[in-house]
């Protein structure tokens, strides 16, 4: 490969595309890459970021398209490119680097390298003069490019620091299982961050970390907490009515900028979208407060509906986000002048405006970011409802003649099978077997398109799956076979849930306890991380953790309980600092305390079936496990209705908490009021 040129016209990343035409001579991340480093004895700069990343367009836009900052770059670094949701393993650990350079990390991650990958000095986003505080990128090039090259001790000093306390981070603090008790009280401990008037944590941005409302809604609903029940809802409520959520298309931003969930940073990611539908069925299907909140069954329609119109590729995958920007204007897209909206809408335009505070004023920059809050945090009378939808669909026809934000679609494995979940949850909630067939059909195309000799890959785009599958796509894609499983009672589901599973233990295991994020057979890292903290997504161990408390209670295998306490063992001396950011491993140990095994017996899919089946998706039942079995089958020796039969060849179910089952129920009434009157807390 020739250095003296870029070399990201073949890659198939829409992010590094957008950066082949730059003067800098950039190149894909390789070992072969570095190995030309360090014959050209040059250290490397390593600039990381995504396709839909505002601040990585303003920086690509200043300097690596400005000639003079391109010819320092390429005259004193060997300069790499790298998209961040590729490979999320390297993005990482170059995060966890500047961190302790003591900085903040972020997107577009700028940092210095040695040959061998070896981080010594880093930032985020630079200008290309001095402002905001930051020094100037040419000023920043000159500088690290006299350190490396004249200060050798300082250089090996820092890679020396570093990589100590990269290790020391990836240790782990080992600890013993939290009790139900304790997670209650890391729960309760959560609402000190929340802000009770706007919902999320307190102060900006605002994230939507689905993760954390979780931890929050299910140990309120194991405990019967009021406050944190409402906290979530609350949250929920501002989030869905906000500008955080796009009304006229569907579907969630990033995060909001403000405190209020006004204004977003515009970009729509699918990871978020996924994650909020699995939260918002689990909420709406609690009856308190006056009963199911329809605000979140149309939200979860509209994002249902947003994916499936906007974010499906060619063979049913789901593609990976939309941009913030158009025409090089952040929220160009999204945003509205009201002189538009009266010309559009005519004679309704005063109660669209009323409902979605549009003035001629502008809430945002002279223009109108369209949102709810201020017309109340529920929906009207469903015919003003509806007037209302008829007049979004008209601005839709309208805004999707504007040209559009960049579109990244690339399939990624995780994200994907995340999005699987969601889906196939919400068709079962809200019986839209529509939804269940397309979940399915991105099910399918994963096992087939980004599956190789046995192991997942992790990135697809235009007939090319890349990347050595990690952690997390195993994960998800266990959860969403166990999920599927759940749906349609079919073997083959929880067959490969379990295959995947003896996967992770030959690729990932670390025998000092819980899992690496990159595969045994890695070799381009100088460090293989070991994720445990949920950030906008949930960390690996996290949802494997949850995975083997599940399987678990499918299976009645120890191996599996073994492998959960394990895991959550080996970051539990953590918990007592860091709980706000751990609640993945809290609600696997809930998970493997408190399960609700539900066992269905049935020959065939009769109505009688298919009904009470509804009536265990009808309920608040987050520690579910679900085994659907023929009359004929047998369940494992340690499940609590080992011996349990259908009766009198009906349908019939059991439901055992600890190890005290039910009577049988042979009707779905009978079903659904049993698990409504469950007592929330262990057997």
């Amino acid at each position: 490969m020739d250095l003296a040129q870029n070399n990201l016209g073949s890659e198939t990343s829409p992010y590094l595309l957008q950066h082949h035409d730059n003067p800098v001579h950039w190149q894909p991340w390789s070992p072969e890459i570095l190995a030309a480093a360090k014959a050209a004895n040059k250290p490397v700069l390593l600039s990381v970021g995504y396709a839909a990343c505002h601040w990585c367009h303003v920086m690509a836009h200043e300097s690596f398209e400005d000639d003079g900052i391109a010819a320092l770059m390429n005259e004193m670094f060997i300069n790499i490119k790298l998209d961040r949701e590729e490979r999320p393993d390297l993005d990482s650990v170059y995060q966890n680097a500047l961190a302790l350079l003591g900085q903040q990390g972020g997107w577009p991650l700028t940092m210095f390298l040695t040959p061998d990958g070896e981080p010594f000095w880093g930032g985020t986003y630079f200008p290309k003069e001095a402002r905001y505080g930051r020094p100037g990128f040419g000023d920043v090039l000159k500088s690290v490019s006299e350190i490396y090259t004249n200060q050798q001790d300082n250089i090996r000093h820092n890679v020396a620091q570093i990589g100590q306390a990269l290790i020391k981070m990836n240790s782990g603090a080992t600890g013993s299982m939290p009790s139900l008790a304790t997670i209650d009280q890391c729960g309760h401990g959560c609402l000190q961050i929340m802000d009770g008037e706007n919902g999320g944590t307190n102060g900006a941005p605002k994230f939507p970390q689905p993760s954390l409302l979780a931890l929050l809604w299910r140990t309120g609903t194991r405990t019967g907490d009021a406050d944190l029940k409402r906290i979530t809802r609350h949250s929920l409520d501002r989030m869905c009515q906000g500008g955080i959520y796009d009304h006229v298309g569907g579907g969630f931003a990033r995060y909001a900028v403000d405190d209020q969930w006004l204004v977003p940073h515009f970009e729509k990611m699918l990871y978020d979208n996924a994650q909020l539908i699995d939260l918002m069925c689990d909420v709406w299907r609690d009856n308190g407060d006056g009963g199911k909140n329809p605000l979140y069954e149309t939200r979860i329609a509209e994002t249902i509906d947003w994916i499936l119109r906007d974010m499906r590729i060619p063979g049913g995958a789901f593609a990976a986000s939309l941009d913030a920007d158009s025409e090089g204007v952040e929220g160009k897209f999204y945003v509205w002048d009201e002189a538009e909206i009266d010309e559009i809408l005519g004679s309704d335009a005063a109660l669209f405006k009323q409902f979605y505070d549009v003035s001629a004023a502008g809430n945002w920059e002279d223009k109108n970011i369209l949102n709810r809050t201020q017309s109340g945090l529920g929906l009207p009378d469903p015919a003003t409802e509806k007037k209302l939808a008829e007049m979004r669909d008209k601005l839709l026809e309208v805004r999707n003649k504007r040209i559009w934000p960049g579109w990244d679609d690339k399939a990624l494995t995780d994200w994907n099978a995340m999005t699987i979940a969601a889906m196939a949850e919400a068709a079962m909630v809200f019986k839209r077997a529509d939804w269940l067939d397309y979940a399915k059909l991105a099910y399918n195309f994963v096992i087939s398109s980004l599956m190789q000799d046995g192991r997942f890959l992790h990135s697809y785009r235009d007939g090319k799956a890349q990347h050595a599958g990690m952690l997390e796509d195993y994960a998800h894609m266990i959860r969403a076979a166990l999920r599927l499983y759940e749906c349609f009672g079919e073997d083959a589901y929880l067959r490969e849930a379990i295959d995947w599973c003896e996967k992770v233990e030959d690729l990932f295991v670390d025998a000092k306890g819980g899992y690496f994020q990159s595969a045994s057979d890695a070799t381009d890292l100088v460090i293989r991380q070991k994720p445990h903290m949920d950030n906008a997504v949930p960390a690996g161990n996290s949802i494997m953790a949850q995975n083997l408390a599940r399987l678990y209670a499918l299976t009645g295998e120890t191996k599996y309980r073994d492998r959960a306490e394990t895991t959550i063992a080996a970051f539990a001396g953590r918990l007592t600092e860091q709980f706000p950011n751990m609640p993945g491993l809290l609600l696997a140990a809930e998970m493997l305390q408190n399960p609700l095994q539900i066992v269905l017996i049935s020959n065939e899919r009769s109505q009688d079936f298919m009904e009470m089946r509804r009536a265990i998706f009808a309920a608040c039942l987050p520690n579910r496990a679900i085994t659907i079995l023929s009359d004929t089958a047998t369940l494992p020796d340690l499940h609590p209705a080992k011996g349990k039969t259908a009766i009198n060849g009906k349908v019939t179910a059991y439901v055992c908490q600890g190890p005290v089952c039910s009577t049988p129920v042979t009707n779905a009434k009978d079903l659904g009021q049993l698990l409504a009157d469950l007592p929330t807390k262990t057997a």
